[in-house]
């Protein structure tokens, strides 16, 4: 569980106004001082994360964000930074005084529910505040609430709450959509391309190739590890064809050349975008590729913040092809992390990653925005499978599973 990465963690985001107790309540929840708490308004400044098992529900990440009535200039870059996380928590607490309930709180409720988070109200403070009037409200507009006193003895503040969180778990988390399983049978054959090269870490492999095999061992079948150099011989090995070959995405044209057409084939940039986002809203955005032209400007969007390596495939292998195709000047613009820009309008394209560090709600959330701003956005799989004229191909695995 401590080793679970962050975007297979459920994200519970802590939010307020300043000094109502979120960064109490945080380190209730996490029996750990986690968070600084004063009673100077404002302590908390950017977004404090604590990864932790909550038994029963499993591995989580909870973000406690700056109060969202912080003052001045230092304040709105506060208010920035606690709206990002917005963006990808799957379940909200929102934490407000026993005897408070205004114009904030009404706003991170419809905020919430606009992007249908499943919101719980921690009325705090109850030894200090009545609550009665708060309550009254609440439950004519039906917000579940729970009353606490953060400051109390751990022990006595985190039962109530996690039975209220478990409760309102988001069905994402209590059925996520899988990788590869619905795709194979037990006993089946996958071969799994992973290229050894510069940006490949050294000694291990990363995350989607782990994740994709472990998720064929759990289906029983058998994954079959090669790079590409390999492929032709590991297929003349096999008494039976394999079900399924699944490539980085950066040597799809030398798997696509090695792996008959009768075997089905994708990449694991494509078997991700259907685990972390949506895969039809991306293939359909692959297309745009097709329209662009010089002088139009794409955004390359990151979710890891590595220091690129030799050739990169977002930084450099995308846009060298992009350009050999349009034979034009196209303006690439990189983002890393959690920076996905407010102003999507002016490109014409969004090619993300994989997302294998952003949990499901972040990326539906980018591909939400990109929609409503009538930006086409893909990701890297989708991409270079289309330049490669193969797209369909790639997709065929998925007849009927586009929303799986």
């Amino acid at each position: 569980m401590e080793k679970t990465p962050k975007g297979l963690r459920l994200h519970i985001g802590i939010f307020g106004r300043r000094n109502v107790g979120k960064s109490s309540l945080l380190n209730a929840l996490t029996q750990a001082s986690v968070s600084i708490v004063s009673e100077t308004a404002g302590t908390t400044t950017d977004p404090v994360e604590k990864a932790m098992e909550l038994l029963p529900i499993g591995p989580v990440l909870f973000i406690d964000t700056a109060g969202i009535d912080d003052l001045g200039a230092l304040g709105d870059l506060r208010r920035a930074k606690t709206q990002k996380v917005f963006e990808r928590t799957d379940l909200a607490l929102l934490v407000t005084q026993a005897d408070t309930w205004g114009e904030y709180e009404e706003a991170i409720v419809q905020e919430f529910r606009r992007r249908e988070t499943p919101l719980l109200v921690i009325l705090n403070k109850i030894d200090l505040f009545s609550a009665n009037g708060v309550k009254e409200r609440l439950d004519q507009e039906r917000i579940p609430y729970i009353e606490t006193c953060a400051r109390a003895p751990f022990g006595k503040v985190t039962p109530g709450v996690k039975e209220a969180i478990i409760k309102l778990l988001p069905i994402d988390w209590l059925n996520p959509p899988p990788i590869i399983a619905d795709l194979i049978e037990a006993g089946d054959t996958v071969i799994l391309v992973i290229p050894i090269d510069k940006e490949a870490p050294k000694g291990r492999l990363i995350l989607p190739q782990v994740q994709t095999l472990r998720e064929i061992l759990d289906r029983k079948a058998i994954g079959l590890v090669v790079n590409e150099k390999e492929l032709p011989r590991a297929m003349a090995s096999l008494s039976k064809a394999p079900a399924l070959v699944v490539t980085d995405s950066q040597v799809f044209a030398e798997v696509l050349a090695s792996t008959p057409s009768d075997i089905p084939l994708t990449s694991f940039s494509i078997l991700f975008a259907r685990f972390k986002g949506d895969l039809r809203e991306l293939a359909k955005g692959a297309d745009a590729i097709g329209e662009l032209k010089s002088g139009d400007r794409i955004l390359i969007a990151e979710a890891c913040t590595h220091h690129p390596i030799g050739d990169d495939i977002g930084r450099k292998k995308i846009p060298r092809w992009i350009g050999e195709r349009i034979r034009g000047k196209i303006d690439f613009e990189v983002v890393t992390g959690h920076d996905f820009p407010p102003d999507l309008e002016k490109y014409i394209l969004i090619i993300h990653c994989g997302a294998c560090m952003l949990n499901r709600k972040e990326m539906l959330s980018r591909i939400l925005e990109a929609k409503k701003k009538g930006v086409a956005i893909t990701n890297y799989g989708m991409a270079i499978a289309y330049l490669q004229g193969s797209l369909k191909r790639a997709l065929a695995p998925f007849e009927g599973k586009m929303n799986a």
